[in-house]
């Protein structure tokens, strides 16, 4: 009886189910397509660009500096690397000479019958021919052996220096591929900060340009005529600014008051006067003049320019000199910026300093109290 029994309808089949799979897959579709406008970026209001720009411009000067100090590092390790190699090659042409040496002695002896000097000399019957040629035989093993102590030498020392290249080789191809890392990073940051801003129409770009050149405006100095001396033993300085005029005393009870101050030393006033001639050329990342500067790069050419040698990181530059309080400053010194210590600045009084902001934006003079202060620097 069991064998004649209909079949019960499966659960997993028939009409309905496949009417509920139709409308549970629709509305999945739904959902998903629902759930996909809910989680699209709404549209940007322009402060909302112009703060992601910001935030790109700033992580894009970070990773600037760390491709400042990969290539200070490469640059270091293939220098290092060609005069190892230049080391190697001398080093090849003498073991060459003294393989040479070497060689038309063991030739001498071939010709000579190859017989040990002791042989040779006792079968010689002439006495005084005896001692000449012993004497003779023990001047060519004192060469012989000094020959061959050379050859030696030279191959250590030449399978050390070809060791030391390979490290020196296997350093630079580490630094690279970090240069390049890095090189990626900041072209990603600044590419990602041109595509917000093309996103803009015409009339969001120009409240953005406006907010920007608002905040300059904001930030910018009373008076660009602050000059800048150096004092002299007596306390009085010569006239170093822009304005050709004798600088004042400096007042150092506060380091974010404005008015004339001196500078500490000429070099000091020197890497001002540099500095203040580059105002107005671009931040380009990477760039250490002469026409174009990032911010480590214009600090580093200013103080060249005064004949003191900076290297090129602001992590590395912050510990370049005696570290001074905010209260302290004095024009030349090296003012640095944000946790990281990703920016800085030449401080030149009064508050001020100039530095090369990011891209965009040249070289200019800014209070100091833009950014977020992390210390400061005195350099020489």
């Amino acid at each position: 009886m069991a064998a004649h029994r209909k079949p019960r309808p499966s659960p997993l089949g028939g009409p309905a189910v496949r009417t509920a799979a139709t409308l549970a897959l629709a509305s999945a579709a739904t959902a998903t397509l629902f759930e996909g406008s809910g989680h699209a970026d709404p549209r940007l209001t322009t402060a909302q660009v112009k703060a992601k720009v910001d935030r790109l411009y700033h992580e894009a000067e970070v990773a600037t500096e760390k491709y400042n100090g990969a290539k200070e590092r490469a640059d270091a390790s293939r220098a290092a690397f060609d005069r190892l190699r230049d080391e190697a090659a001398r080093r090849a042409e003498r073991l060459n000479t003294a393989r040479d040496g070497l060689g038309a002695m063991a030739t001498a002896q071939y010709r000579s019958g190859g017989l040990d000097p002791a042989v040779q000399l006792a079968l010689t019957s002439d006495p005084d021919e005896y001692l000449e040629r012993a004497a003779l035989a023990e001047k060519a093993a004192d060469r012989q052996a000094k020959a061959v102590t050379a050859v030696r030498r030279e191959l250590g020392a030449l399978r050390q220096l070809r060791d030391e290249s390979a490290g020196r080789l296997t350093a630079l191809r580490g630094h690279e591929e970090e240069l390049r890392r890095q090189k990626a990073v900041v072209l990603g940051k600044l590419e990602a900060a041109r595509t917000l801003l093309a996103r803009l129409t015409a009339e969001e770009r120009a409240r953005y340009d406006a907010a920007v050149a608002a905040r300059d405006s904001a930030r910018a100095p009373e008076g660009n005529g602050t000059s800048i001396g150096t004092r002299t033993d007596g306390g009085t300085a010569t006239g170093a600014g822009t304005g050709g005029s004798t600088a004042a005393r400096a007042d150092r009870s506060s380091g974010d008051e404005r008015g004339p101050v001196t500078a500490p030393n000429t070099r000091a006033a020197e890497a001002v006067s540099f500095a203040r001639a580059q105002l107005g050329k671009p931040y380009v990342w990477g760039a250490t003049g002469p026409s174009a500067y990032d911010c480590s790069g214009l600090t580093q050419a200013a103080w060249r320019a005064a004949g003191v040698s900076l290297p090129r990181t602001t992590y590395t530059q912050i510990n370049a000199g005696q570290r001074v309080s905010r209260s302290q400053l004095a024009p030349g010194d090296l003012v640095f910026f944000y946790s990281g210590i990703s920016h800085v600045g030449l401080y030149i009084g009064g508050g001020q300093m100039i530095h090369a902001p990011r891209p965009g934006a040249p070289v200019r003079v800014a209070p100091i109290d833009e950014m977020p202060f992390a210390g400061a620097t005195r350099v020489g």
